[in-house]
């Protein structure tokens, strides 16, 4: 079956130039045709397309903005059009973090008739369309991980925490090394106003940098990011981090449950994920999910929990391999993540 192929370009001449380009192409159909951002999201959830074709420059909204809200809705393979790539390189950059693949210039009819670009935009589809690995659309739960992929990420160590979580997020940093290779994300249950005030207190205990996860952004060694808003902080088939209104009546927000969901959907690695100290049940199915998975799970233990709901919940749902006190829990990650040679301090 052929790959459906959606084409968003402000310029109608580039759009007619664009379909005439593809459907020189019989492993391709072209699936819907617009210029405009908005109709185009509208058109991704009717009718999601296999690649997504989409120019930066579009009239009603943000290129960068709108590739990231595809991401996060209904997630396909994305390539930037651009008609000046060298100009836009911060542009292309940013469209790349939110989830495009690649970048190429738009294909153009010159003065004598000929077309100049097509056989390199056929080019880089085909190349795509390996990546997806057949003409069947690529699924939300991402595709088949390669050895080559998991080398290009590091170990990941996800957080989650609510009451007397800051206080224990402290105690977990301030005991790792900075020569620690591995990515570190938080969520930490906390409002808006007071994110980016508890980012900056656990960087001042702690040798790694923390920071608040910004949309697009994807894990770094040595990095601690902290969920930063009220929506939920979510890992998309991008390997990016993004937020989300849904679930929209969940009584936690950020929710532990939905990012620890996400890294099980997402995350091309089996790697480290806790629970610490918090009211209620938030991120006990989470947790067992990843355990479930192959991830290795570590819980706060009672004694040394302010509240011990949310650990009480993963260790009923079978979600802890190990079950520590606080003072232990470093010392547990060191067991699992290896520290980078000749940056230990």
């Amino acid at each position: 079956m052929p790959l459906k192929i959606a084409l968003v370009h402000h310029d109608v001449a580039a759009l007619r130039i664009l379909r005439q380009v593809i459907t020189l192409e019989t492993d391709y159909t072209v699936a819907w045709i617009t210029g405009n951002g908005v109709e185009a999201l509208g058109m991704c959830r009717r009718y999601p397309p296999d690649i997504l074709l989409v120019d930066l420059a579009l009239a009603d909204m943000d290129g960068a903005r709108f590739i990231c809200d595809v991401m996060k809705e209904t997630p396909c393979a994305i390539l930037v059009l651009s008609d000046a790539i060298g100009k836009q390189a911060g542009k292309v950059f940013e469209a790349m973090g939110c989830g495009a693949l690649d970048a190429i210039a738009t294909p153009i009819c010159e003065e004598d008739g000929s077309l100049n670009g097509g056989d390199a935009l056929l080019k880089k589809m085909a190349t795509m369309a390996k990546l997806l690995g057949s003409a069947s659309k690529p699924s939300r739960a991402g595709a088949p991980v390669t050895r080559s992929e998991l080398d290009r990420w590091p170990p990941l160590i996800a957080i989650g925490s609510s009451t007397g979580g800051p206080k224990a997020l402290a105690a977990i940093l301030s005991a790792l090394p900075k020569g620690l290779d591995a990515a570190i994300v938080i969520c930490q249950h906390v409002d808006l106003q007071f994110a980016q005030g508890l980012a900056d207190w656990l960087n001042s205990q702690t040798s790694f940098t923390v920071a608040l996860a910004r949309e697009g952004m994807r894990p770094q060694s040595g990095m601690a990011l902290v969920a930063g808003t009220n929506d939920h902080l979510v890992l998309g088939q991008d390997r990016a981090f993004h937020y989300t209104v849904d679930p929209r009546d969940y009584p936690y927000r950020p929710s532990v449950n939905v990012f620890f969901e996400s890294l099980q959907k997402y995350w091309p690695r089996k790697d480290l994920a806790i629970l610490l100290t918090g009211m209620g049940r938030d991120g006990g199915e989470g947790l067992a999910s990843l355990r479930r998975a192959g991830w290795h799970t570590i819980v706060q233990d009672e004694k040394t929990s302010v509240v011990y709901g949310m650990p009480a919940a993963a260790v009923e749902l079978g979600g802890a391999v190990e079950i520590l006190p606080l003072e232990m829990i470093a010392g547990a990650i060191l067991k699992k993540i290896p520290i980078s040679k000749g940056n230990i301090s």
